[in-house]
């Protein structure tokens, strides 16, 4: 069954190398170089009882099998080998599978995932991959076991250019640390990666060093590393991502020989800038450096590579970008989200500024001036700002439509947070009048509009008289307050006539010849109220008028055009007027004595003709057989039972 097993599997693997070799013109040899070298290990354990657990393609990835006893390989290519579950048992297969691949085979990726072995036996490993064709060499997961001790390490003739050693875990808890770091600080390859192994410290390489990268990010390190070291002059790539530095002085003092050094990452840190007392000596070849997630403030500006070409101060402590600064004319790129800025920055330091990211700070009216006094910059990202809607930020809004689309994320990212009543509104959609922002023009508007408003209402005064009407209405108030005040026994309202007379003294004739004989002579007398015979000497003409329509049941006028020529009459026609409003009694009767054409009426008369126009009058009939008609809707019209005093109760008696 075994031998049957074993020529299958042969069989298959070959005939799948020869389509392979066919379609690709690939070598055979080479080809069989890897497969036989893990067949063979395989088949010192007893493996090659499962054809199925090495897949015999070598194009093959992501692919995993697990043997009875030994490690998982994951990918198995002609260049690439990846393997899981290395531990000490199985270092020395893995030894003698790598030590077939010399310089001049194909394998150049190689990975190990959850590798657990101790120190001597990870040091072997090292050492055979160091001398094998593997350019790029990465260990995750890797638990070194027992205790750490100083191991020889022969660094000439290797091809690798990269180690990536991730979540290193050293379980020796008492070892000398620069047992460990002088293996790798010394190493001639270009790229070294050490990433979330808790590492506190790394040597000084002891020679020039070709390292071009460096990655130790997610460790441990702290303002020591690296000071005074003269050797990484070949560095260009330098990640120190989330470690424990504090002093971005210490920092810029360990760049200061890195002399090829384009790229910092610092972020996730713990730096703070102590200001113009900490001198800050950047190397001169640093273009990008990443500064963001620390805790620095606005004095950062003073610690900064003055060949800067790319910025990151995101999420810092940032309150303003200080105008005095060094100019870092090189900038091109400034990232200052996530700060605590009020307003964009200018550009006076920063002349050659093309890309500005100033998201998320505190930005409630941004400067409109912004565009103007950075003409180099074609990206401006601001949005997520609390911006507050008002008249000031109309003029940015106005730079921003003029801006060419300079404005990232315009307009979805660019919404209103005050005032309440516009918070969710985008400010492409806010609009205000030029009015409502303009001040001075506001003021001339408001001035405009009260000088045709005082215009308007004089107009109308003159029209109208107004101040005839404002000068009676205060006569009329002082007439009654004296009253109140002295005369309080006459405050009780009694009529004492049935009607006031109201004429012109050229209608007097009429009046004294007619009305009165008419309408006090005969059956039913009438009393009426005449100024000749009832105003009280002493007393003003205008208090006498309003006391007479006061204790008269109605007020007669006999209208003709010398009536509304008369000043008198106008006033008892205002006093009339005001007490039909004030008492709601219906006490008018108006006489037409002659026809009154409109043109003669003054237009003070307003309320004149408004009564003529809605209240029925009575006509004076020239034909004398209409006029008993007339004094009998006369009568009538006053027809009133008055009280009787007690002088007129005498004379009825006698």
């Amino acid at each position: 069954m075994t031998e049957n097993m074993r020529y299958l599997r042969n069989f298959f693997i070959y005939n799948h190398l020869f389509a392979i070799t066919f379609c690709n013109s690939i070598g055979l040899a080479e080809k069989n170089e890897l497969l036989t070298s893990v067949s063979n290990i395989f088949s010192e354990d007893g493996l090659d009882t499962k054809p199925s657990s090495f897949p015999p393609h070598v194009n093959a990835t992501n692919q995993w099998t697990k043997a009875n006893h030994g490690w998982v390989v994951i990918e198995n290519t002609t260049e690439s080998l990846s393997l899981s579950e290395i531990t000490n048992n199985d270092v020395g297969k893995l030894i003698t599978l790598l030590s077939n691949f010399r310089k001049g085979s194909r394998l150049q990726n190689l990975t190990l995932e959850n590798t657990s072995v101790n120190w001597r036996d990870f040091i072997e490993v090292l050492q055979t991959v160091w001398h094998s064709s593997i350019e790029y060499f990465s260990i995750n997961r890797l638990t070194l076991q027992e205790q750490v001790t100083s191991s020889r390490f022969d660094y000439s003739g290797t091809s690798m250019k990269a180690l990536v050693l991730k979540k290193v875990l050293v379980e020796d808890l008492y070892f000398s640390q620069d047992d460990i770091y002088k293996i790798f600080a010394n190493m001639k390859i270009v790229a070294l990666t050490i990433a979330e192994s808790e590492l506190i410290h790394m040597l000084c390489p002891l020679s020039d060093s070709p390292f071009r990268y460096i990655n130790f990010s997610r460790n441990d390190l702290t303002d020591l590393l690296f000071q005074n070291c003269d050797k990484l002059i070949q560095l260009e790539t330098f990640i120190l991502h989330r470690n424990k530095f504090e002093s971005l002085s210490k920092v810029s003092l360990m760049t200061s020989q890195m002399k090829s050094l384009r790229y910092l990452d610092m972020s996730s840190n713990l730096l703070r800038n102590g200001g113009a007392e900490e001198r800050c000596q950047w190397t001169d070849s640093l273009a990008e450096l990443d500064l963001s997630s620390n805790q620095l403030t606005e004095s950062v500006f003073e610690c900064l590579p003055v060949n800067i070409n790319k910025l990151d101060l995101q999420n810092n402590q940032i309150g303003s970008v200080p105008k005095g600064i060094a100019e870092l004319k090189s900038l091109q790129e400034l990232n200052l989200a996530s700060n605590r800025l009020a307003d964009l920055p200018g550009c006076q330091g920063f002349t050659g500024l093309e890309i500005l990211n100033i998201e998320r700070n505190l930005i409630l009216t941004p400067s409109a001036d912004f565009f103007g006094s950075c003409p180099s910059v074609k990206e401006l990202q601001a949005g997520q700002n609390p911006f507050k809607c008002s008249c000031e930020l109309q003029d940015f809004l106005h730079v921003e439509r003029q801006s060419g689309g300079k404005l990232a994320g315009w307009p979805e990212e660019y919404v209103c947070q005050y005032p309440e009543d516009l918070s969710g509104t985008q400010l492409n959609d806010f609009h205000l009048s030029e009015l409502a922002c303009n001040t001075t023009l506001l003021l001339v508007t408001a001035l405009l509009l009260t000088l045709v408003l005082v215009a308007a209402v004089a107009f109308l005064c003159i029209c109208l008289d107004v101040p005839w009407y404002v000068r009676m209405l205060w006569q009329w108030t002082q007439t009654k307050r004296r009253a109140w005040h002295e005369c309080p026994e006459e405050r009780e309202t009694a009529l004492q006539f049935h009607a006031f007379i109201s004429y012109s003294e050229r209608d007097a004739l009429w009046v004294k010849n007619e009305l009165i004989p008419s309408l006090e002579k005969g059956e039913g007398s009438i009393r009426l109220c005449q100024h000749e015979r009832n105003f009280i000497p002493g007393k003003s003409i205008v208090e006498n008028i309003i006391n007479c329509i006061e204790k008269s049941y109605k007020s007669i006028f006999v209208l003709s055009p010398n009536f509304v020529q008369s000043e008198w009459c106008h006033y008892e026609l205002y006093f009339a007027h005001h007490k039909l409003f004030s008492e709601n009694s219906n006490s008018l009767i108006l006489i037409l004595l002659e026809p009154i054409p409109p043109y003669v009426i003054p237009a003070r008369y307003h309320k004149l003709k408004a009564l003529m126009a809605k209240r029925t009058y009575l006509e004076w009939p020239k034909e004398r057989s209409k006029r008993a008609l007339f004094w009998a809707n006369l009568r009538a019209a006053i027809c009133i039972n008055l009280p009787v005093f007690d002088g007129q109760k005498r004379d009825e008696r006698d």
